[in-house]
């Protein structure tokens, strides 16, 4: 599994930033939603990357979800959808 990299889709009019745990089966269920939904995402396990982009990361996810869990999605650094939620990642994307 790669630590970080991006998914090309066709729902690419929103810039996606995934944060999730490798380990997580929230995290697979919400990636397989975003694939299966063809939207563009960039994404970060952050358990997979080390030390300075690893304190980032979790900076990144803290300015959303203060508690930082898993999955966080970012969308348009607008908004953040925190754990599994289709209905409200559908509605954030407008699909």
């Amino acid at each position: 599994m790669e630590p970080r990299g991006s998914v090309p889709g066709s729902n690419d009019e929103h810039h996606v930033m995934f944060y999730g745990l490798s380990t997580c089966g929230w995290c697979r269920r919400t990636r397989r939603l975003l694939e299966e939904l063809d939207v563009a995402f960039d994404f970060v396990y952050v358990d997979l990357v080390q030390g300075e982009e690893r304190e980032k990361a979790l900076e990144q996810v803290g300015r959303w979800n203060p508690a930082t869990s898993f999955p966080t999605l970012v969308i348009n650094g607008e908004r953040a959808v925190i754990g599994y939620r289709p209905g409200e990642i559908k509605e954030a994307l407008g699909l």
